[in-house]
């Protein structure tokens, strides 16, 4: 294997766990540690991961980072579409739900746009748009007012107080990143208050999380892992994930992106 081969090979494994160690890369690369060392070198100094003690580690956003819609909806494309595909199995005709902002639950909204007799209440400008402009007239949307955020949620005092007063089926629940110390993320403060009052108004949270939301960290929790009755990600996400997810989240569901849907469930 060429070094470039191996570095990029190297990269994908930092990205998709969070973290590796020198031994276990010599091993498995069959070739020595200083080898290694040069690899994670001309990585970090490319600015693609951080060298610690042993091994690397993701270079990370700060906890406050806070992408637009638009820049997170390029991403992970296969990964959203297939969680999407899976998580609109889950609603019924004539069931109230919630969709929190994110570009998960707005694949999720172009899913939904055919299902009979819905209400829909949403604090995302993109999830409302879509359902008002290919949804069924039997449906209602019902968009929260508040404050606008750089991912197009709406959020403050007035999206909690809209939320509050009412009894939801389901929510569907984006989040920025998830760890077992933190639970799930967001870096906008305010948004977590609106999200936990979302998640207060449904008798079910549906959290919708590709693998790289795993080991990011946002300034703000929304939710401890265990409040989530079902978790839906995708199977790249790493060994550590699914025994974390798989003991303390509801029902863990994994999918597979590129062809049909793999399910992968693990009971509390």
């Amino acid at each position: 294997m060429l070094a470039q081969q191996r570095q990029a090979a190297i990269l994908e494994r930092v990205r998709s766990t969070g973290g590796v160690r020198v031994s276990e890369l010599a091993g498995e690369f069959g070739v020595s540690d200083m080898t290694i060392r040069r690899d994670l070198d001309a990585l970090h100094e490319r600015g693609l991961l951080a060298k610690v003690h042993g091994g690397a580690t993701t270079t990370g956003p700060s906890s406050t980072d806070e992408p637009g819609f638009h820049a997170k909806s390029v991403r992970q494309l296969p990964e959203k579409a297939a969680i999407a595909d899976r998580a609109a199995q889950l609603v019924r005709p004539g069931a109230a739900i919630a969709l929190s902002a994110g570009t998960t639950t707005a694949e999720l909204a172009r899913r939904l746009v055919d299902v009979p007799e819905l209400t829909v209440v949403t604090n995302s400008l993109p999830v409302a748009e879509i359902m008002h402009a290919g949804g069924r007239p039997d449906q209602t949307v019902v968009l929260t007012g508040g404050v606008r955020t750089p991912s197009d949620a709406l959020v403050g005092p007035l999206a909690v107080g809209a939320v509050r007063s009412l009894h939801l089926d389901l929510l569907f629940l984006g989040v920025h990143g998830i760890t077992e110390r933190a639970g799930f993320t967001t870096p906008n403060l305010m948004e977590a208050e609106t999200d936990r009052a979302l998640v207060a108004a449904a008798d079910q949270l549906v959290v919708l999380a590709d693998h790289t939301k795993w080991g990011t960290v946002g300034i703000s929790s929304i939710v401890a892992l265990a409040a989530a009755h079902v978790l839906v990600s995708d199977d790249r996400l790493p060994p550590p994930a699914r025994r974390v997810l798989g003991e303390q989240v509801g029902e863990l569901i994994m999918v597979k992106a590129r062809g049909g849907p793999r399910d992968a469930h693990a009971d509390n």
